[in-house]
């Protein structure tokens, strides 16, 4: 029995040393042992120079959304590409998906190489929470969250968004009394503004003049940084550092953007604050509700309060304009869809004029529609993950620690394994029971202590607006059959303008 018990040891010490094959000690004889994972070195992939060639040869950068669902159709749902000096990870499967979130731990990290990073730390800005890691990261997002992810609190914000909702429903009248067909060009443009008005309510409790008919110049500025630093951003993370030296103009136009939106953050948040002090000094009570002040009430430092609201900015306008922009364009395409969520907004309404955030609660189609649009367009369509700390296995791969993941929710939204005829605007795929979705196949605001701390407040934002537009208007396409696709420029954008007709009803 000792012998025995003695050559299973060795035996086990073999299996462990020689994984693939080891003669047994007392059969003498090779048995096979199946490894329990497969390494980097094994997963399928384009070679660099083919993926460089995707990039920057075949409009790659601006279609990498496709090229997910490319490398799931040739490769798998896992496959490795280097991109530029970063090697990535490609998981294209909701349950492999599932696995590398349910392993992140306590401080999940986005990205460990980012040019966003790099501006912050050659400007001397402090990280906000798109940018933060560790400790700094989880200390914000439990001071934002108090006011950002508690249903109560952002339905305390109704009031001022529907405000904002005041505004675009005259500023769509306007822009549609250009055009004898009642035609507002470039809806996304128009939308953005009000994501930029919305969040600026909520931020800093004023205005900014993004829904007047003359937009001041500031404003068209900040949006014009937003939109250079987004297309900037793959470049720059593209390129080696030492590239920036000889090609410098990407770098420049990506710093010089930022610059302006700090510089425009900065300026509204010292307004804001000299206006607070002022009452105070006075003895009169401070009254309202906008973050940045809570910000202030936590002793939070200027600089953090700089960078996270600067970082609030930017992440607010492009998902409110995206989610708009797509739904309405789905909708004018799909009339009968539209006429359905225009009964059940009246039949909730019931003849009032301004819907509430319980009104909204009451609209399941309006959800769904949203849902929808989301699923085919999500804002972001591809997330990304580094677990720091250790090795985790996904799939047959074992995935060394500190290797970027990229999490292809383009490619997963869209596969018919989990939804049916994937790439038509189905809302009611979302309101039947009997039709289970896996639940990681499509995560628009992503999971976990790392998603989209703004969900509930841009989710409110948009079914207010939708809500309303629709009450006022019949939205038609310009052109009967004309498509418009989506293109990646860091987020997911229309490819060309959306231009639709607004009609009275």
């Amino acid at each position: 029995m000792p012998q025995t018990l003695k050559l299973a040891g060795r035996a086990s010490l073999l299996a462990r040393c020689f994984p693939e094959i080891w003669a047994d000690p007392v059969l003498k004889a090779p048995v096979r042992v199946i490894k329990s994972h497969k390494t980097l070195d094994e997963m399928p992939g384009p070679s660099a120079l083919s993926f460089f060639s995707d990039l920057f040869c075949k409009k790659g950068l601006s279609r990498l959304h496709e090229l997910q669902i490319e490398g799931k159709a040739k490769y798998g749902p896992m496959w490795k590409a280097s991109f530029g000096p970063i090697l990535t990870v490609h998981v294209a499967d909701p349950s492999l998906i599932e696995q590398v979130l349910r392993q992140e731990g306590k401080h999940p990290i986005r990205s460990a190489i980012s040019s966003w990073k790099d501006y912050r730390e050659c400007r001397g800005h402090a990280y906000g929470l798109l940018t933060a890691e560790g400790e700094e990261w989880q200390k914000t997002r439990s001071l934002l969250g108090k006011h950002m992810l508690k249903p109560k609190e952002v339905e305390s914000y109704t009031g001022t968004l529907n405000d904002v909702v005041s505004d675009l429903i005259r500023r769509l009248e306007h822009q549609r009394s250009f055009h004898d067909q009642h035609v507002v060009k470039n809806v996304a443009d128009e939308f953005y503004k009000f994501g930029l008005e919305g969040i600026s309510s909520v931020l800093f409790e004023s205005r900014i003049g993004c829904l007047e008919p003359k937009v001041p110049q500031e404003t068209e500025n900040f949006i014009s940084s937003i939109n250079t630093m987004f297309i900037m951003t793959l470049l720059t993370m593209a390129m080696p550092k030492v590239l920036h030296r000889i090609f410098p103009k990407p770098w420049q136009k990506f710093c010089e953007s930022w610059d302006y939106m700090f510089e425009f953050a900065k300026g509204h948040i010292d307004k804001r604050m000299a206006e607070v002090s002022e009452k105070i000094s006075r003895g009169e009570k401070v009254e309202g509700k906008y973050l940045t002040y809570y910000l202030a009430q936590e002793k939070l430092s200027m600089k953090s309060i700089y960078g996270n609201v600067t970082e609030l900015l930017l992440a607010g306008v492009d998902t409110i304009s995206s989610t708009l922009s797509w739904s309405l364009y789905e909708l004018s395409r799909h009339p009968e869809v539209q006429t359905a969520l225009h009964k059940e907004i009246a039949a909730v309404m019931k003849g009032s004029a301004i819907p509430t955030a319980a009104d909204v609660a009451q609209m399941p189609l309006l959800k769904a529609v949203v849902k929808e649009a989301l699923r085919l367009y999500p804002v972001i369509p591809g997330n990304a993950r580094v677990i720091s700390d250790r090795d985790i296995q996904v799939g047959d791969y074992l995935i060394p620690k500190k290797t970027l993941i990229t999490l292809c929710h383009y490619a997963t939204s869209r596969d018919a394994k989990y939804f049916s005829n994937p790439n038509s605007f189905q809302p009611e795929r979302w309101l039947r029971k009997d039709d289970a979705h896996h639940p990681y196949a499509s995560i628009p605001f992503g999971f976990g202590k790392r998603s989209c701390i703004g969900r509930r407040i841009a989710e409110l934002e948009v079914y207010l607006a939708l809500s309303r537009i629709l009450m006022h208007f019949e939205v038609k396409p310009e052109q009967e059959g004309h498509i418009v696709r989506p293109m990646t420029r860091t987020l997911l954008v229309p490819e060309k303008e959306i231009n639709l007709q607004f009609l009275s009803r």
